[in-house]
């Protein structure tokens, strides 16, 4: 896409997705080989938690989308070994943590944690922001 005014401006691949995205879904793939379910907590309306539910489903792992702990349904671990847990990139913390409490009250050991890709990237802060935070100190 071009605009007479801002010629240089490009716009970005339709398939671009950023770093934390892509690393999100490649832990998933991790995760799905080594499950018998996954359970993604996120919003219905994410379409990040959604990709996450469907990659694992791709690969064969059945997987739901759930908003917090009380939607775990006890049929879902019949003849279950290994449930995985992961979470889209806005679910808080503390509803990952629930769902990992609430398999445990229903007989599920102690979680491992799978480890991810270091994520190293920074930004640094715009310069105009910057001159303000220092001319206000």
């Amino acid at each position: 896409m071009r605009c007479a005014k801002f010629s240089d401006i490009q716009e970005s691949r339709n398939d671009d997705i950023c770093y934390a995205t892509q690393n999100r879904q490649d832990a998933v793939r991790e995760l799905a080989a080594q499950s018998d379910l996954l359970l993604v907590v996120g919003s219905p309306n994410s379409s990040n938690s959604n990709r996450l539910r469907e990659l694992s489903e791709r690969m064969g792992t059945p997987a739901h989308l759930i908003d917090n702990a009380d939607q775990i349904d006890p049929q879902w671990l019949e003849n279950v070994a290994r449930v995985g847990v992961t979470a889209g990139a806005s679910a808080p913390e503390v509803l990952v943590k629930g769902v990992i409490a609430k398999l445990q009250t229903m007989g599920a050991d102690l979680p491992e944690e799978l480890q991810g890709r270091e994520e190293t990237i920074t930004f640094s802060m715009p310069k105009e922001l910057r001159e303000k935070v220092i001319a206000s100190s």
